[in-house]
């Protein structure tokens, strides 16, 4: 293999000559690791190589340890400590050490990257003792490169997520501190070097808390962030601004001094640089501030309602500057740009999202100068300061008391409506997202009888005015119709007296012939809302609907054959998954009500499965409305499943779209609940197919949760006949009961062992359901590897409520299925009282987490109570 031809293909324009190019790099790391890696690490240290062989060489090395799943990831690791001889790694150290010191900028930094990812795997097990030590050496007595490359370095190793990594690296938090702060000092003449000092600060302050701890170390580490506020290079400013926010999120509780001191005035000053890089960040200063304090205030009454007196300090930062930092965020606010886009976040958005939080943290203190604010601009010749007045009004519905917020609501009512035809788009944009927060937040303070029938006319006509209005028009509309819904299956609503009209307008905007697909996706979104939220009155409108519904859906099915562009297949998959959404909701709505129309339903939804492309998001939808349907209409569903069958097989064994994939997984549940014994002649099929997707290595973890639940609706669908799938499913959940999250603590690991074992539980519910009646003896072999899972359960004080739940039921199943005391020796055991106890007092549980729990604490009364001598079998 010629690395430098190979290498070169890697960046190539062609794909073909790319992919190429990488599948040989893949077969040679494959091939021989060890040498693959020298080879690279080599052509990355060449300074003769040119500038972009090299970088390839950095970018390969980097992706050798590299992977999106924690599991991949390490397994790639494994393969450094297992398969490379301890000559090898320290050739490769030295090469990667070496290359930072390049004049090649993004050399060094290839390399940094590959030494952070050896980091990650050596300095948790002690294997790389020097290499900080040879870092801060760097620094100190390195030329300019060498120390950029450092300080780079430093940061890539400690932005880690890795539990293991960050634990180790707080042992060396001297020295990373002693490289940062000396690169980051204001005497360090290279702006370079000074910047990527402060980045890598930033990246390390989560490991430098013993220093923090320390009065004198922490006084000079201000100072520099304090210092690199004011160095006059845009970078190196923001970054420490950036600092700054992180030390506040980190260490609130020792900021009282330095915010008296300098950091108040320092971050108006920032605020209001010309620099927006600069200004966001110190915009996000305060962002900051005010989410440390509201979560303050969270906790303490939290820890007050437990009985206990030792309260976070809250010092009130936000209070106090109020009066000077919100009259600056108004100013701020004035700063839109024109032809700024819904993504774009520029100093604008980031004033009001900080007013948002300055009123959720101050509350009702700052009302006043908002409302000046708002008085003098809302009138104003200049757009932007009548956007900006609209805009900050919308900005403080959450926070202030309701009862000061109510009068102001009824009295801007009519201001804001006005303004939803004002001649700037921009400002009408504004109007609508403030009604949204008025009717998401304080729906009360508008009249139904008065206010509404205008408030729905302006919005509705704001909808069909203009595309950038869209979407806060839409939204607006669907915080209204949450809000006036009235009770679930109530007669009549809010919303009866305009449904017709809504569902007019709405069918009206999406065939106007000059609709972008923008508007008109944003038109279903809100239909489907409007269905969804439907009261019982307005059913037969709904039922009319579907009919506009499906025969639009129909019509799509011609413009397959007009397709002759990509942007012409996108809009017609986006047209075709808003209708099926649509119909989805109004099956939700009508329940059985939908059975007329649902042979109609599952032809133009099987002749949609069979024209769609693959790699298309069309089927996902399709999948939804067709589970949908089943729900509705229970056994009677069998009907149609040999026609659709084909292709639910089909996605289910089609691992190359895994979201599909994962779709299909859940339909089955779907089908299978609805159906119930319905669905046996299918079962066979199901079982191989999700066997398969579990046994499967294409298909990430967060797969086999759902697989192991869908083994539990199979068996509560057809019932002792699951028997014939018994021993493989329990061995299954017996081996997935063992994966634990490891030593390491991966907040993700830890999530999908949870997701698991929530899994395991609602499988075991469902095959102690099927088997109770007739065939409970079948479980006999399985009982004890049940309760060792729920003794794992019990000893995981963090555990979710679905997960405690899901236990509850098994304890109260498996008592319930053994009335006769054979197993009451396991209910004897304390920890059990205890799980069940822990969950029935848990005051964050919804009632029927705390119903099933009390559920089983009278199964498990029953069995302790009446079989006081009876010994486990």
């Amino acid at each position: 293999m010629n690395v430098n031809q190979v290498l070169e293909s890697t960046l190539s324009p062609d794909a073909s000559t790319r992919q190429n190019a990488e599948q040989q790099l893949t077969h040679a790391a494959e091939v021989d690791f060890s040498g693959y890696l020298i080879t690279l690490a080599q052509e990355l240290a060449n300074e003769q190589a040119q500038p972009h062989i090299r970088t390839a060489a950095g970018i390969a090395l980097k992706n050798a340890f590299s992977a999106r799943e924690y599991a991949r990831l390490r397994e790639v690791q494994q393969k450094w400590i297992n398969q490379i001889d301890s000559n090898v790694k320290k050739s490769a150290k030295e090469l990667a050490l070496q290359t930072l010191g390049s004049r090649d900028g993004r050399a060094g930094q290839s390399a940094g990257q590959f030494i952070a990812s050896i980091a990650a795997i050596e300095i948790p097990r002690n294997e790389w003792p020097d290499l900080m030590e040879v870092l801060v050496q760097n620094v100190g007595q390195g030329g300019e490169h060498l120390k950029q490359a450092s300080l780079t370095t430093i940061g890539y190793i400690c932005e880690t997520d890795d539990v293991q990594l960050r634990e180790s690296l707080a042992g060396y938090s001297n020295q990373i501190l002693t490289a940062v702060v000396q690169g980051a000092r204001k005497e360090e003449e290279n702006t370079e070097v000074r910047n990527a000092a402060i980045t890598a600060l930033s990246d390390c302050l989560d490991f430098i808390r013993s220093n923090f701890d320390n009065e004198g170390e922490r006084n000079y580490i201000m100072q520099v962030v304090c210092e690199a506020t004011q160095s006059g290079d845009v970078r190196i400013e923001a970054g420490a601004y950036g600092c700054l926010n992180r030390i506040m999120g980190l260490y609130y509780d020792k900021m009282k001094f330095y915010m008296e001191k300098a950091l108040y005035g320092l971050t108006i000053i920032g605020m209001k640089n010309e620099e927006e890089d600069v200004g966001k960040l110190a915009v996000e200063f305060w962002c900051t501030v005010c989410e440390e304090e509201i979560a303050i205030e969270d906790d303490n009454l939290v820890i007050q309602n437990e009985g206990s007196t030792d309260l976070r300090p809250h010092y009130g930062f936000a209070k106090i500057a109020a009066f000077e930092v919100v009259p600056a965020l108004l100013q701020l606010m004035t700063r839109q740009e024109e032809d700024a886009g819904d993504e774009d976040y520029n100093i604008s958005r980031a004033a009001y999202q900080c007013l948002q939080l300055f009123a959720q943290s101050v509350g009702s203190d700052i009302v006043g100068s908002v409302l000046t604010f708002v008085e003098a601009n809302l009138r104003d010749a200049d757009w932007h300061k009548r956007d900006a007045a609209v805009s900050a009004f919308g900005a403080i519905m959450e926070g202030p008391e309701e009862k000061i917020l109510e009068p102001l609501i009824k009295q801007a009512l009519p201001l804001l409506m006005e303004k939803m035809h004002d001649n700037a788009v921009q400002v009408r944009d504004s109007a609508a997202y403030a009604l949204g927060r008025v009717c998401d937040v304080l729906p009360e303070s508008i009249d139904p009888q008065v206010q509404l029938p205008a408030l729905i006319e302006s919005l509705f006509s704001g909808l069909s005015s203009n595309p950038k209005m869209a979407g806060s028009c839409c939204w607006a509309l669907m915080s209204l119709a949450d809000k006036f819904a009235g009770e679930p299956g109530c007669q009549e609503n809010a919303l009866s007296p305009h449904f017709q009209a809504s569902v007019t307008a709405l069918l009206q905007v999406t065939e106007k012939p000059d609709a972008d697909n923008q508007l008109r996706m944003a038109a279903y979104e809100v239909l489907n809302t409007f269905v969804t939220n439907a009261a019982n009155d307005s059913l037969p409108i709904v039922a009319n609907l579907s009919d506009v519904v499906i025969q639009r859906l129909e019509n799509t099915i011609p413009m397959q054959h007009q397709v002759v562009s990509v942007e012409d297949r996108i809009t017609l998959e986006e047209i075709q998954t808003s209708l099926t959404s649509g119909l989805l909701a109004i099956i939700q709505r009508l329940e059985v009500e939908i059975k007329p129309q649902a042979d109609r339903i599952m032809h133009i939804l099987l002749r949609m499965l069979s024209s769609v492309g693959p790699k298309s998001s069309v089927p996902d939808t399709i999948f939804a409305t067709i589970g949908g349907l089943a729900n509705a209409l229970e056994q009677d569903f069998v009907k149609y499943m040999d026609s659709f069958v084909p292709f639910l097989y089909n996605a289910l064994g089609n691992q190359d779209e895994p979201g599909l994939c994962s779709m299909a997984i859940g339909l089955v549940s779907d089908l299978t609940r609805s159906m119930g014994e319905a669905s046996q002649p299918y079962c066979d099929s199901f079982m191989n197919y999700l066997l398969n997707n579990l046994r499967s290595s294409a298909l990430g973890n967060q797969f086999k949760p759902a697989i192991l639940q869908c083994f539990g609706d199979i068996a509560q669908a057809i019932g002792p006949h699951f028997e014939l799938y018994l021993s493989v499913v329990a061995t299954v959940l017996q081996q997935a009961a063992n994966v634990s999250a490891g030593s390491d603590n991966a907040y993700d690991m830890y999530d999908y062992v949870t997701s698991l074992r929530e899994g395991i539980m609602d499988a075991w519910s469902g095959i102690v359901l099927a088997l109770k009646q007739g065939k409970a003896h079948l479980l006999t072999p399985y009982v004890e590897s049940i309760f060792q899972l729920l003794t794992i359960v019990a000893q995981d004080h963090h555990r979710s409520e679905p997960l405690a739940r899901s236990a509850m039921g098994v304890i109260g199943d498996l008592a319930d299925t053994f009335p006769n005391g054979e197993y009451v020796n396991f209910y004897r055991n304390e920890w059990i009282q205890q799980l069940i106890k822990e969950t029935r007092q848990n005051r964050d549980f919804q009632s029927r987490t705390l119903e099933t729990a009390r559920w089983a604490r009278e199964q498990i009364k029953r069995q302790t109570t009446s079989f006081q001598g009876v010994q486990m079998s």
